[in-house]
């Protein structure tokens, strides 16, 4: 997720897309986009006063720990930044510079960007509620799941919705909280069958993590060696495939069945 640092309305995106970054920086002119570490936000919790996840049409439970989606914030698409702004970007291990090609589609307004992004985190929302009634073998005809995440775009907090679901419908599936009590963070795309995909600037959304309390970060498995690069002291990493891998790890974690948790 990002959002405008330097204009007056807030964009804010829960995907940025990393491209490859550029050997030089001192050229001109530079359209470059500058992300660093963004908002975190509990989806066991409330935002702007409301549940995050609310459920009808089964019993919900009382759920104890947090599963905090994880952002990252950006300067603006019509942002030019300066030579020295870049140059200390980046050198920085909690920013990035990438095109801004990369992170906005050129030549389109800040509303239609805004417009685009929120319309990724609408299918994104109903793919992680597919996702997470099949998982349990739930009907979704039956049960009605509404996620709420206010000024959030984009596909990049799926994954979270989904296990946040998953906790609040069966827990650890023997009575206990799926997080087991602790503040778990993690970022990924979600599909209707489960699967878990990369999002992109997961090593600056594993210090926003960390800033926040988090000891657990679940990363897709494709995302690993990024996010051990500037991973926080004490942070564990779980990568994950698929939703069922994400919830069987956070079990055996629970348990303490530590051989049973995969480590990038």
């Amino acid at each position: 997720m990002l959002s405008s640092l330097t204009r007056n309305r807030a964009l804010t995106f829960s995907a940025l897309p990393v491209a490859a970054l550029l050997a030089v920086v001192g050229l001109a002119p530079l359209p470059y986009a500058i992300a660093q570490p963004g908002s975190t936000a509990d989806v066991l919790g409330r935002n702007k006063g409301r549940e995050v996840i609310t459920i009808s049409g089964a019993p919900v439970r009382e759920t104890e720990g947090k599963l905090l989606m994880t952002t990252i914030v950006a300067t603006g698409p019509s942002v030019d930044n300066d030579i020295a702004t870049v140059a200390d970007a980046w050198f920085r291990g909690d920013r990035a510079v990438l095109p801004r090609d990369s992170v906005y589609p050129p030549g389109k307004s800040d509303a239609e960007i805004e417009k685009h992004n929120l319309g990724q985190m609408k299918q994104s929302q109903d793919a992680a509620v597919v996702a997470a009634l099949n998982h349990l073998e739930l009907d979704p005809k039956d049960i009605k799941v509404t996620l709420h995440l206010a000024d959030i775009g984009g596909p990049s907090a799926g994954f979270l919705f989904s296990l946040g679901i998953v906790d609040k419908l069966d827990g650890d599936g023997s009575g206990g909280d799926l997080t087991g009590g602790r503040t778990i963070a993690g970022t990924g795309t979600i599909s209707s069958d489960g699967t878990v995909g990369a999002v992109g600037g997961v090593a600056l959304k594993t210090q926003a993590a960390g800033r926040d309390g988090a000891s657990v970060f679940l990363v897709p498995k494709d995302e690993c060696s990024q996010a051990q690069s500037e991973l926080p002291k004490g942070m564990r990493l779980i990568p994950v495939s698929t939703l069922s891998d994400a919830v069987s790890s956070l079990r055996a974690l629970g348990q303490g069945q530590e051989s049973k948790v995969p480590s990038c």
